[in-house]
C-alpha cells in the first residue's frame, strides 16, 4: 500500500490573509514547493484536501476554483514538485461527508489511490483539518497555534515535512 500527505490548503500552503475567491488572490508560501518536492522524493503522494463553502455561499462558482488550483499547481510544478490530486468540498450548509471536520475526501482519495491511511499525516492550521486526519486514521500536524489532539505541532509546511521525514 502507498502513503500520503494530505494538506489542506488554506494557511498551510499559501497565505490566507483574505479569502482566496480568485486566482489574483493566491499568494503561495515561499516555502510550499521546496517543502512539497521533499514529500515527492521521498515517495509519499500529495494530495490537497480543501473545504471551500464559498461556492456553495455564491462568493466564487466551480470555474473559479478550478482557475485557482490550476495556478497553485503551475506555481508548485515550476520548482519540480508535484501535487498529485486536490479534492474539495463545496459546501457549507449541506450536511456531507465531505467537509473537514468529516474524512470523506481523505478516505476517497485513498481508496483511489490504495493508501494506507494510518502510514499518513494531514497537515492543516485549524482545529477541523486535525479531525478530519484523526477520524481518518492518519497522523496529523497542527501548524501554528497548538491544538492538543494533533500529534505534531510546526511553525509552518516545510517545519511540518521535516517531522514526517526524521
Amino acid at each position: 500500500m502507498n502513503k500520503a500527505v494530505f494538506l489542506d490548503r488554506d494557511g498551510v500552503i499559501n497565505d490566507n490573509y483574505k479569502p482566496v475567491n480568485s486566482p489574483r488572490d493566491l499568494r503561495i508560501y515561499p516555502w510550499s514547493a521546496e517543502a512539497i518536492l521533499k514529500l515527492n522524493t521521498a515517495g509519499y503522494y500529495v494530495f490537497v484536501v480543501t473545504n471551500q463553502g464559498g461556492i456553495e455561499m455564491g462568493y466564487f462558482k466551480e470555474k473559479d476554483l478550478e482557475e485557482i488550483h490550476n495556478k497553485l499547481l503551475n506555481e508548485i510544478e515550476k520548482s519540480g514538485a508535484s501535487i498529485d490530486e486536490i479534492d474539495f468540498c463545496p459546501h457549507f450548509k449541506t450536511k456531507c461527508e465531505c467537509r473537514k471536520p468529516e474524512a470523506g475526501m481523505l478516505k476517497r482519495l485513498a481508496k483511489k489511490y490504495n493508501i494506507d491511511l494510518n502510514s499518513c499525516f494531514m497537515i492543516g492550521d485549524r482545529d477541523i483539518d486535525i479531525e478530519a486526519g484523526i477520524k481518518a486514521g492518519c497522523k496529523t500536524i497542527k501548524i501554528g497555534k497548538p491544538y492538543k489532539k494533533a500529534d505534531y505541532i510546526a511553525k509552518n509546511l516545510m517545519e511540518a515535512v521535516k517531522l514526517i521525514l526524521k
